[in-house]
């Protein structure tokens, strides 16, 4: 079974940056859309952004214009690059890979916490 494998977590003061990184542990066929969610323990899962293997790119309205999303297509990797922390972006990020049989691979998590 193919991990994810995160890395870029950690602690950061508000107006801070963080890049998130994701690779799979082995090779992933068909590989459609690339993405980053987030869960708190007060809130469901939600979408952070996702990238198309073309490159569009859709970002929650939260996160507009302060996270960046980018993929290598030739390692299959996911990259997520934050700035302008803010508290409310602290939660456990998650990667997510799909391919087009529509099979979702998920991360263990990495955590990120934004001090006030």
């Amino acid at each position: 079974q193919v991990q994810l494998v995160e890395s870029g977590g950690g602690l950061v003061q508000a107006g801070g940056s963080l890049r998130l990184s994701c690779a799979p542990s082995g090779i992933i066929f068909s590989i459609n859309a690339m993405g980053w969610y987030r869960q708190t323990p007060r809130k469901q899962r939600e979408l952070v952004a996702t990238i198309t293997t073309g490159g569009s790119t859709n970002y929650a309205d939260s996160v507009k214009g302060r996270f960046t999303i980018s993929r290598d297509n030739a390692k299959n990797t996911v990259n997520l690059q934050m700035n302008s922390l803010k508290p409310e972006d602290t939660a456990v990020y998650y990667c997510n890979i799909r391919n087009g049989y529509a099979t979702d691979y998920w991360g263990k998590g990495t955590l990120v916490t934004v001090s006030s």
